[in-house]
């Protein structure tokens, strides 16, 4: 099933239930997934790499706006950021552990040969395609750091 399926499956029953949370999560991942089907050259359709793209820069920013609004004493906006990252969360595949994450870099150092802070760059490019939508990107780069350190 698509995300755009699963997507207007969802909100219907959303609409039934009158979660405005999840109502206004879907409707956010509704209007980025109509905004990428009608960008020159995509041809009214999103593959899944696209898809992934999509609900990981939505959740990034969600993510961006809670902290936001929790250092400006504004946990209402905060809670309300928080109930739409957990719907947009249940369409990404299953955030990793750190010790995962940390066996996954480990790995990812060895094949890419990198033995010096100098090769980071190297082993962040091959570790986001990897690791795409698992993990996030700071978590990423904090572990390279230390690992290659």
């Amino acid at each position: 099933m698509s995300l755009e399926t699963d997507v207007m499956t969802r909100l219907k029953e959303a609409m039934k239930t009158k979660d405005e949370g999840a109502l206004r999560a879907l409707r956010a991942i509704k209007a980025e997934i109509i905004k990428a089907k009608t960008e020159p050259g995509a041809n009214g359709a999103i593959d899944e790499a696209a898809e992934m793209k999509l609900l990981q820069r939505l959740f990034k920013q969600r993510m961006e706006s809670i902290e936001t609004f929790e250092q400006n004493n504004r946990q209402d906006l905060a809670d309300k950021e928080k109930e739409e990252l957990r719907i947009i969360e249940k369409f990404l595949p299953a955030r990793m552990s750190e010790s995962e994450l940390k066996e996954a870099l480990t790995r990812i150092i060895a094949e890419t040969g990198a033995a010096s802070p100098a090769d980071m760059g190297k082993v962040m490019g091959a570790a986001t395609k990897q690791l795409a939508g698992k993990a996030d990107g700071k978590a990423i780069s904090a572990i390279v750091k230390t690992l290659l350190a």
